[in-house]
């Protein structure tokens, strides 16, 4: 077997927090939102696209429970900008930064990474492309 990329990445949200995934995702990020059939009520989730071959479905639910260090660290998205330009679109969105490495290792390498945490308590990195 040969894998090739993520195709998608299930996360849990409240079921009350759409419109905050949407304004973290879509509006502070950046990252495009497809919900046209959750809103149709003909799929329980919806996406945020990260490119044309990778999504999060994110499922809104009763029964979310915050992530924990224990089961959850993050997950890493790459992304065009360098790390500078990536800390000031976030300033720019009023998102706060975790932290900055200069070069974790990832799966194309090393290069620079701003880590976030989106309103449910989910860490992303965004990296740097190698």
């Amino acid at each position: 077997m040969r894998a090739r990329h993520v195709d998608h990445v299930n996360l849990r949200i409240p079921a009350d927090g759409a419109d905050d995934a949407r304004e973290f995702y879509g509006e502070a990020l950046g990252f495009g939102i497809e919900d046209a059939l959750y809103a149709a009520d003909e799929k329980p989730f919806f996406d945020v696209r990260l490119s044309a071959t990778a999504v999060i479905h994110l499922w809104p639910t009763d029964e979310f429970e915050p992530p924990e260090r224990m089961n959850y660290d993050h997950v890493a998205v790459v992304v065009e900008e360098p790390v500078d330009e990536i800390e000031a679109e976030l300033a720019e969105a009023g998102v706060e930064v975790e932290k900055t490495l200069d070069s974790p290792l990832g799966a194309t390498g090393e290069a620079g990474a701003v880590y976030v945490r989106d309103p449910f308590g989910y860490r992303v990195e965004l990296k740097a492309r190698v």
